[in-house]
């Protein structure tokens, strides 16, 4: 359980109004580079007056969050929809690897980032809304921390898990108004943050009803994960899974869900994108399509 009282790192109880929360707005923060420090500052600030008043979408840095289970911090990003301010509903939580890479060009892999606000933004107006917590990644110590099978690449992911699931979650759920089930939890990633999306779907069952694997590096470890998955126990939930042409293919683990139950549009959904590679231009590409996927079961209760 997260204490505030740590003398390592605090979470603000209040994200919203804390200062020490960074907005991030859909104006994009790479749109001030090259300014100087006050007019970015009085961009920000202008920025986040508007979002206190509910009028866009919004997301927040929690800077330098302890990790216990890996004894490291790592910068946590928080997305809240259009109608948050606005209503009393309770939403869907997606937690998102490579936080770096969702929201900002200035802060994604070779510029390019997910865009992850303007799609939630634009799908909010076809009914689909939840909160994204996004988790950044370590840098140099990514592959072992997204790696659940150790091997050729030292393996920390099961601690990975196990802070999202049993630190940070509480947390969110403790903070936000969310619908903390599993059928309404879902986790989300790219290469191996889908690997490891994969492994915290099968590992904690009693967590996410939701999983998003865009381009997963299933071939960590000998395709570890495709005999994890057929041995695990029944998961009762929705899987997204994709690849581009120039790319390993996700098809194996499609299949081995096939065989172990899952049904095609039901639970489960398969995309190959023809001319696409392993970039993150390709997933933002197919990312409205993957969430509509994963929350179509929330669509009438966010519309209603």
């Amino acid at each position: 359980m997260i204490s505030t009282a740590s003398p390592r790192w605090c979470l603000p109880k209040n994200i919203w109004s804390s200062a020490r929360s960074r907005c991030i707005s859909c104006a994009k923060w790479s749109n001030r580079r090259g300014r100087n420090k006050h007019d970015a500052r009085t961009r920000r600030d202008s920025e986040l007056s508007r979002i206190r008043q509910g009028r866009r979408a919004r997301a927040y840095d929690l800077p330098q969050v302890w990790i216990p289970q890996l004894e490291t911090k790592r910068d946590i990003l928080i997305y809240a929809p259009p109608s948050y301010n606005t209503s009393a509903k309770r939403y869907p939580v997606l937690y998102m690897h490579d936080g770096q890479n969702l929201f900002d060009e200035a802060t994604a892999y070779a510029g390019h980032d997910w865009r992850v606000d303007e799609t939630m933004q634009a799908l909010s107006q076809e009914g689909f809304e939840a909160l994204v917590v996004g988790i950044c990644h370590g840098g140099e110590q990514r592959l072992t921390e997204y790696n659940p099978f150790p091997g050729k690449w030292p393996g920390r992911g099961a601690a990975h898990v196990a802070f999202v699931c049993d630190t940070l979650k509480p947390f969110i759920d403790n903070t936000l108004r969310t619908r903390p089930e599993h059928a309404a939890t879902g986790v989300f990633g790219s290469s191996m943050g889908g690997l490891i999306s994969l492994y915290a779907f099968f590992s904690r069952p009693d967590i996410f009803g939701m999983c998003g694997a865009m381009s997963p590096s299933l071939f960590v470890s000998q395709n570890a994960i495709l005999d994890y998955a057929r041995a695990a126990a029944w998961n009762e939930g929705r899987i997204y899974l994709d690849n581009g042409t120039y790319e390993p293919s996700a098809r194996p683990m499609y299949q081995a869900l096939r065989a172990k139950g899952y049904k095609a549009r039901r639970h489960l959904k398969y995309v190959r994108e023809r001319g696409a590679r392993h970039t993150e231009s390709a997933w933002a590409r197919r990312l409205p399509n993957a969430l509509r996927f994963l929350l179509q079961d929330f669509r009438a209760l966010q519309t209603a």
